[in-house]
């Protein structure tokens, strides 16, 4: 089992989930962060005065998938998220040493 983690664009969300759930990922996490990579973030101008926005705002989605998905769940994430722009954010993949489902108690593959 795997834990994929992947920092996106917030716009681009609806399309990444679409593309999860047609290959078969049931569920996920969607959290709303904030970041900065090579954008190195950006200057606003705001009732006539200029401030530098360092952080940018990002969506952190995170779906624990069993291995045989990881690289599916990786391309289309890749592909939905892709504007070719910087800042088009990074995924991230993990190892999960156990699953449980809390309402059934279910382990592992079958908590997924």
């Amino acid at each position: 089992m795997k834990i994929v983690m992947a920092i996106i664009k917030p716009f681009k969300l609806e399309e990444v989930r679409d593309g999860l759930t047609a290959v078969g990922v049931h569920g996920l996490t969607v959290t709303e962060v904030k970041g900065y990579g090579r954008q190195k973030g950006h200057t606003e101008i705001y009732r006539g005065a200029e401030y530098a926005v360092s952080f940018l705002p990002k969506i952190k989605i995170e779906v624990a998938v069993s291995d045989d998905l990881v690289d599916r769940v990786i391309e289309t994430i890749t592909t939905a998220a892709r504007t070719g722009q910087i800042g088009d954010g990074k995924i991230f993949v993990s190892s999960i040493e156990k699953a449980v489902r809390i309402r059934t108690g279910e382990t592992d593959a079958d908590a997924l």
